[in-house]
């Protein structure tokens, strides 16, 4: 089972899910704006991952800017971090592609080629 966590709004979002739907890969969607990540999804989501925390941050949007979090990150424990992002699914990096032995964080063609079309 694969589930397309995304933000409708987003042209990365929307070129990604046209892939998904190209590709023939079958998904469930999560509007990640009306059903935010919680502390402990991203806690699981970070492990599977294999990527360090703060690749989970979205850090081109607005509300990471306004908040100054580019200097503050390296100042938060990981629970900090956890917390903060569970706060506002527009912190979290989109699109995130969950699938039973992997998680994906935004959208780069090849990666999620190497995964989907073996």
């Amino acid at each position: 089972m694969v589930t397309f966590i995304c933000y409708p709004k987003c042209t990365t979002c929307k070129k990604a899910q046209q892939w998904l739907e190209d590709n023939g890969i079958e998904y469930t969607l999560r509007n990640i704006k009306e059903e935010n990540p919680t502390a402990d999804e991203l806690r699981a989501w970070h492990a599977k991952s294999g990527q360090p925390l703060k690749k989970f941050f979205n850090t081109s949007g607005l509300l990471y800017k306004s908040m100054e979090l580019k200097t503050k990150l390296s100042h938060m424990s990981e629970e900090e971090m956890y917390a903060l992002l569970a706060t506002d699914g527009m912190l979290v990096k989109r699109p995130l592609i969950l699938t039973e032995d992997t998680v994906l964080i935004g959208f780069k063609e090849a990666q999620w080629a190497e995964v989907f079309c073996k």
